[in-house]
């Protein structure tokens, strides 16, 4: 049971209590005749062999409300697509492959680079951004959705309530945010909990009143990977090309949508994925490199705004960020006592130790490059360098599913 809470900057719905997932349903079917749906699955091969995937497609063959789904893929060999097309054939909506690493697609991503557009490196950002130019590129969407395929708790409750405010035309929102509890025995989500959370809070320490770190400060589940979005904000959003694809994408969303038509959904009762390292070492590695790129996207998000950050700002801000820390630790063991979790003090402690260095190497990075953009640009924009861009994408995205 949730609370009903409205605090932040933005609107929350909560789970108030249980609903009929048959109900919910029919009115996304009724809702997706006037605003058809797309749901984009970014896919990576290693993916079919964990328990997640094959709960994902049962769960979606039940569902009548999409017009497309879409799945992108990277990191993928030749083999590893003709398994995929395999393997995502079962699905009744007829899924279209989108391989993010083939000949034709690479072709014109050459093209683009010629015209001055660079794509980045082959991820997560880019393939989500490759799926929203295909489905702009075949006019028959106007929300898209987004989630992850490693999902192990996965229902279709989950994607009802991600797409419901914003295809729905009684609610009519631009955006929405999932969020979730992530727990087991213990709390899990720690980047979210000891890095991102206590650094916004400490960034608003030293920087005083900020909408925007307001804003980031409003969302529950800050780094979740699922999202929903009208077709024509997809248009105009930027998209980082690393790790900090969910802070840079809400970023842009801040900087393209008025406050009053963003929001935040509560998706499930409990969410379970697979869990990141967190390699102490080496801080270009698991959850220290993610860090180290959500704090590069939140710097220079600042900085775009006017802000100066000195070396003297990022020494000061170690120092804030780590208090502010140790105070939520504190309060995790204690909501953890009272709910019979099995807390660790020493882990939690020593991972905001090494989330320091994420600060430190994001400043350092940050003050040596302070103007570089790993954005990749709106399809607006591409579409003015290459006006019949669509039309390759699309031309792209046939080659390499041929047989």
């Amino acid at each position: 049971m949730s609370d009903f809470f409205q605090n932040g900057e933005i609107a929350t719905f909560h789970r108030l209590r249980p609903r009929k997932l048959e109900e919910l349903e029919l009115e996304l079917e009724a809702a997706a005749k006037h605003r058809p749906i797309s749901l984009v699955l970014p896919y990576i091969p290693v993916e079919l062999q964990g328990p997640g995937l094959p709960r994902i497609l049962a769960e979606l063959r039940q569902v009548k409300y999409l017009q497309n789904v879409i799945v992108t893929m990277g990191r993928t060999t030749p083999e590893d697509f003709k398994e995929a097309r395999k393997f995502f054939a079962a699905l009744p909506q007829k899924p279209q492959l989108l391989w993010c690493t083939g000949p034709a697609i690479n072709n014109l991503y050459r093209l683009l680079a010629e015209n001055g557009i660079d794509v980045g490196e082959d991820g997560k950002g880019r393939s989500a951004w490759t799926a929203y130019g295909y489905i702009l590129a075949r006019e028959d969407s106007q929300v898209i959705a987004l989630h992850d395929c490693d999902i192990v708790s996965y229902n279709r409750e989950l994607l009802a309530r991600l797409c419901y405010p914003v295809a729905s035309p009684t609610i009519d929102f631009e955006f929405c945010k999932g969020y979730y509890s992530r727990v087991t025995d213990r709390m899990h989500g720690r980047v979210t909990r000891i890095f991102v959370t206590p650094l916004i809070r400490a960034l608003k320490t030293s920087l005083g009143p900020n909408p925007f770190l307001d804003y980031l400060d409003s969302f529950r589940y800050i780094l979740a990977g699922e999202f929903s979005m009208l077709t024509d904000l997809a248009r105009r959003l930027r998209i980082p090309g690393d790790w900090g694809l969910e802070v840079g994408v809400l970023a842009e969303v801040h900087r393209n949508c008025a406050l009053s038509s963003i929001c935040q959904a509560d998706l499930a009762d409990n969410y379970e994925h697979k869990h990141q390292p967190l390699t102490l070492q080496d801080p270009n590695k698991g959850l220290l490199k993610m860090g180290t790129d959500i704090a590069k996207s939140i710097f220079r998000t600042l900085a775009s705004m006017g802000y100066v950050l000195t070396n003297e700002f990022f020494v000061s801000l170690k120092s804030s960020y780590l208090r502010t820390a140790q105070d939520l630790i504190a309060r995790y063991e204690y909501d953890s006592l009272i709910n019979g979790l099995t807390f660790d003090r020493h882990a939690e402690g020593s991972a905001a130790e090494a989330f320091v260095r994420c600060i430190v190497s994001a400043g350092q990075q940050f003050l040596e490059t302070p103007i570089e953009t790993p954005y990749i640009s709106t399809w607006k924009r591409v579409a003015a360098a290459i006006p019949n861009v669509f039309e390759l994408l699309i031309s792209a995205v046939e080659e390499d599913n041929k047989e």
